[in-house]
């Protein structure tokens, strides 16, 4: 007997337990995404127009990401209807890239808990204005081509953000750059002065040289003088290139998540002119502080875009090649990031969506660690659970998502009568998290199929097969649980 069989006579198309990741799943997008909510949700999402922080811990398959992708669509809807004032969304989820870099520049050779031990807040700060000030530039680029309202300083901070942070792959930095520049009326011509004097200069030189031969007159070519002048013109220029080679070097060196090349960041600074630059702050040096300001200074850009808020969304921590499912190697990750300074600047709210495994370090820390993270005030859920009634939902709202008949299918009916949905709910408690409820439900189906044939198909889960199938479960998940097996 095959299992769409069973599935089609019970009106329902496709298996709506197949998918065991949020990412890849069409039933969970289609429907659950914006109906099915897990009971904390109001206090992990907040308020859209003042965003604020929480802190999630939650096992392997509990519903982090899932409860990310619901965020993100509940921002967008937020978006949709106060256009005036968007909240400004940064998914951290990919942490490859930033990795990557930072161990080819910290110690390639050397032992990865070392080099993480030098992973530090500004590395976080810097990871996360990458993501932001390119998606926004991407959009300001790409736009309608109206000119963004933005004043001369905030045009110079989005400039300087964009040289430093800017790593779309899409076109090259030069490129988008200059669009950027365009598109909201920065323009460098107070700083071509020191390329037009070198160039009046050679030119002058050039042309004089050219009327003299003409004349047979050369002998002023042998005074000093002439040469000295055009090699005094060139100096104001080889100063700001210096300079700007300079800064562009320390920048580079300090931002160790970045891939901007000492070239084109120095071909960038150098266009500026120097008076914008003068006092402002730039990612050169080791420390926080100037993280602090360069954040800032990007609200103060959002705002004027009508995007006074912003939200980071942090998940996916034991997915990365280098952290590859280590507590202490994701712990070394995001504790500079539990820090309640950070974690409390306006206008800025974080969401971080955290393996369980981290729980048991947060309850051994000791007490400065606390007063610095101050965990009490970042609306702290210490596990995402649920319950066996919210997991009989859950089934429940995927059969009848999955369904095309009227009136649409329901998850008791695939069970023969005797198990009624007291016992349901209580077997399906035992599961714990959706991803082990959907694995459970698939592979009880495919038992059920299995046992029958197609000449003698049976169109109802038996009692038997439920609890001898839940017993193999929930014997596997206790394996698991105690490392003696995968999931």
């Amino acid at each position: 007997m095959k299992v769409s069989e069973f599935l089609e006579h019970h009106g329902i198309a496709g298996n709506p337990f197949a998918e065991e990741d949020a990412q890849n799943d069409t039933v969970f997008k289609r429907t659950c995404l914006e109906t099915t909510f897990h009971p904390a949700w109001d206090k992990v999402f907040g308020n859209p127009s003042d965003p604020s922080t929480a802190i999630v811990f939650g096992e392997k398959g509990s519903g982090k990401t899932a409860l990310k992708l619901q965020m993100v669509r509940q921002f967008e809807r937020h978006n949709d209807a106060h256009p005036d004032a968007r909240t400004c969304v940064v998914v951290y989820d990919d942490f490859n890239p930033f990795l990557d870099r930072f161990v080819s520049r910290v110690g390639p050779g050397r032992p990865v808990e070392k080099v993480l031990a030098q992973w530090k807040l500004w590395d976080h700060v810097d990871a996360i204005l990458t993501l932001a000030v390119t998606s926004l530039v991407t959009d300001l680029i790409s736009g309608d081509g109206k000119r963004p309202r933005l004043t001369r300083p905030q045009a110079r901070d989005l400039a300087v953000l964009a040289a430093c942070y800017d790593q779309s792959t899409a076109e090259s930095f030069p490129v988008r750059w200059r669009k950027l520049r365009r598109t909201t009326g920065y323009h460098l011509w107070q700083a071509a002065w020191p390329l037009a004097l070198a160039v009046t200069a050679t030119a002058g030189l050039a042309a004089f040289l050219v009327t003299s031969a003409m004349q047979g007159n050369l002998g002023w070519t042998s005074s000093w003088w002439p040469w000295a002048i055009v090699a005094a013109a060139w100096i104001p220029l080889g100063r700001r290139r210096l300079k700007a080679t300079w800064q562009a070097w320390r920048i580079v060196r300090s931002m160790r998540t970045g891939n901007r090349s000492i070239a084109q960041l120095g071909r960038a600074l150098a266009a500026m002119p120097e008076a914008d630059l003068a006092g402002q702050p730039l990612p050169a040096f080791s420390r926080s502080d100037d993280r602090y300001e360069l954040l800032g200074k990007f609200q103060g850009v959002l705002a004027a875009l009508g995007r006074p808020s912003l939200v980071v969304i942090v998940d996916r921590l034991d997915e990365p090649d280098v952290i590859n499912g280590s507590a202490d190697r994701m712990r070394q990750l995001i504790w500079p990031m539990l820090d309640n300074k950070f974690l409390k600047v306006p206008g800025l709210g974080f969401k971080l969506l955290l393996p369980q495994e981290l729980y048991r370090f947060i309850e051994r820390e000791s007490e400065p660690f606390h007063q610095r993270a101050r965990l009490d005030k970042q609306n702290l859920v210490p596990s995402l659970e649920w319950s066996g009634e919210t997991l009989y939902d859950i089934a429940s709202t995927r059969v009848k998502a999955a369904s095309v008949g009227t009136p649409p299918a329901t998850l008791a009916q695939l069970f023969d009568p005797v198990i009624d949905q007291r016992r349901l709910i209580d077997g399906l408690r035992s599961l714990r998290v959706p991803r082990q409820l959907f694995k459970f439900l698939y592979r009880l189906l495919v038992a059920h199929c299995h046992s029958h044939t197609d000449e003698r198909p049976v169109y109802v889960i038996s009692p038997e097969r439920f609890e001898s199938e839940l017993a193999l479960f929930r014997r596997d998940q206790d394996a698991f649980d105690r490392g003696l097996a995968p999931r």
